[in-house]
């Protein structure tokens, strides 16, 4: 019903800025929120942002509040994650993700529709 299309990843060093993106495609008229999720190695998949589909409210999560931004484009279509000051810790797969509720849930189980993901290592 709804696909999910993540790119930006990359390998960078510690203190360097990435920038994801995130496309939705398909039948999104009733999509309520995005997210960004990642997974790394040995630990459990978390939530690192949140927003509506409208662009507020947001969320974040403690580990990106001052470092990361979430953002959408004027169509409502493609959504954003600028990440600053990078560090080791962020390595890991990050996930696009939509929720069929409204606000920016930071609840996984909310999310019925996921991106492959795109890895993101940071060096140092």
């Amino acid at each position: 019903q709804v696909q999910l299309a993540e790119s930006g990843g990359g390998l960078v060093q510690a203190g360097d800025s990435l920038r994801l993106s995130c496309a939705a495609y398909g039948r999104t008229l009733n999509v309520g929120a995005m997210g960004w999720f990642r997974q790394a190695p040995g630990v459990e998949r978390e939530i690192v942002s949140a927003i509506s589909w409208s662009g507020q409210p947001t969320y974040y999560a403690d580990s990106a509040k001052g470092r990361f931004t979430v953002s959408r484009d004027n169509a409502k279509n493609t959504m954003w994650l600028q990440m600053n000051s990078l560090k080791p810790d962020d390595t890991a797969v990050y996930y696009c993700a939509a929720a069929l509720v409204r606000g920016a849930s930071s609840r996984a189980t909310d999310y019925v529709y996921w991106g492959r993901g795109t890895q993101v290592t940071v060096s140092s």
